[in-house]
């Protein structure tokens, strides 16, 4: 449960029990539950999309959950995605892009970068139909940080330190098995159309983080979080397309 309750902390706003001091070791075994904070993230979304939809439609109701799905996830992504973005748009070398990366300032390749996947997350919501909503909101969040754990175990860390060596060395040898059962919970739900989305999310991880080991050696904290922000991105894409199919 404790290792629950920190991932849950660092992945979300959302705090059951408050911890301000993490050990390397907490932060490993806590990586196995991010799917299932990824499932809590998807309730909360679409309680905001129900209680929403009784006085908004269409653009503006999309515009509120993907403004509620930034605050629950305290811009922890979004802040990778940036970070990441004005790296590797820099036209500089590998090495120029990591310090950018580094800096904790943003730039004007990461303003441009998130203003254009923000509007087109709304667009995408948006699009899929109300009765498919439910399951794209819980499914996703959940396949996507399924996602995550394959950027941490399945790619080189692209630095000498940092959280991603951390997870790599804490984290217990079941983590991935563990996290992928945890990322089918969905699936009680939405059947064979959230399996549909949680293979193509590891599809796209696979590709994003070959991508970022070509260009950049390796993966790193922030590539994590750019990954998971465009992985989502996709996914709302491709339950847009599965909710006219089938619904």
């Amino acid at each position: 449960m404790k290792s629950f309750l920190i991932a849950l902390q660092f992945m979300s706003r959302i705090q059951l029990a408050k911890q301000t001091v993490w050990t390397s070791e907490d932060f490993g075994r806590s990586v196995m539950y991010y799917p299932l904070v990824g499932v809590v993230i998807g309730l909360v979304l679409t309680a905001v999309y129900v209680l929403c939809s009784y006085i908004l439609t269409g653009f503006y109701l999309a515009a509120v959950v993907i403004a509620a799905w930034f605050f629950i996830t305290g811009g922890l992504h979004a802040d990778g995605f940036m970070d990441t973005a004005d790296g590797i748009f820099s036209g500089r070398s590998r090495e120029r892009m990591l310090e950018i990366m580094k800096d904790s300032r943003v730039g004007s390749n990461g303003v441009i970068a998130y203003f254009w996947l923000a509007l087109l997350k709304i667009c995408f919501l948006a699009n899929i139909p109300a009765s498919f909503v439910p399951l794209a909101l819980i499914g996703i969040p959940a396949a996507v940080r399924f996602g995550t754990l394959i950027s941490i175990f399945e790619f080189p860390y692209g630095r000498s330190q940092g959280l991603g060596k951390i997870f790599r060395e804490y984290a217990p040898s079941h983590t991935m098995a563990i996290g992928f059962v945890l990322a089918l919970l969905p699936a009680l739900y939405g059947g064979f159309l959230y399996l549909t989305i949680l293979g193509s999310a590891m599809v796209v991880s696979l590709a994003a983080n070959r991508y970022m080991e070509t260009v950049l050696g390796g993966v790193t904290g922030d590539t994590y979080g750019a990954v998971c922000e465009g992985n989502e991105l996709i996914m709302l894409a491709v339950a847009a397309i599965l909710g006219h199919l089938f619904c």
